[in-house]
């Protein structure tokens, strides 16, 4: 009697486990931001991080094409290889804090502070400031075009 008592709760474990498995499978696995300025929050990070990790394509896919933002990415990105050709190692590290943002239906407007720093050949220059993001959304999406 006390196996199957063993059995039952053991069966229950399991079920238990499973239904977990498919309730978490309905939500498609990843968290999403669900409110306008939670993605206009996500897009700004995710680009900076992208920069900082020096994955152009991401930080390209944050901006809304042909904009200005989208095109000082490319000359970012063409300043970092030509550094590459005589430095082994570059670094780029920016943080942005998010103030304020504000939404104008399918344009925003976001207030930060960046911090940046990158390092090459043992030399660093760094900066930091306040500024303006401006951004548009793009179906579901949020992109940065300006500043």
């Amino acid at each position: 009697m006390v196996k199957l008592k063993f059995c039952s709760k053991y069966f229950l474990v399991i079920l238990f486990l499973i239904l977990a498995i498919f309730l978490s499978g309905c939500g498609g696995g990843i968290i999403t931001p669900t409110t306008d300025e939670a993605k206009i929050k996500s897009v700004i990070n995710e680009y900076f991080l992208a920069l900082s990790n020096q994955n152009w394509s991401k930080a390209k896919n944050c901006c809304v094409y042909g904009s200005d933002r989208y095109y000082a990415t490319c000359q970012g990105e063409n300043l970092i290889n030509t550094l590459y050709e005589y430095c082994n190692i570059v670094t780029i590290n920016i943080y942005a804090d998010i103030l304020s943002v504000s939404i104008y239906g399918n344009y925003s407007e976001a207030y930060l502070y960046l911090s940046a720093l990158i390092t090459a050949c043992g030399y660093y220059d760094s900066d930091s400031g306040y500024g303006y993001y401006y951004l548009q959304k793009i179906g579901n999406s949020w992109k940065i075009y300006g500043p």
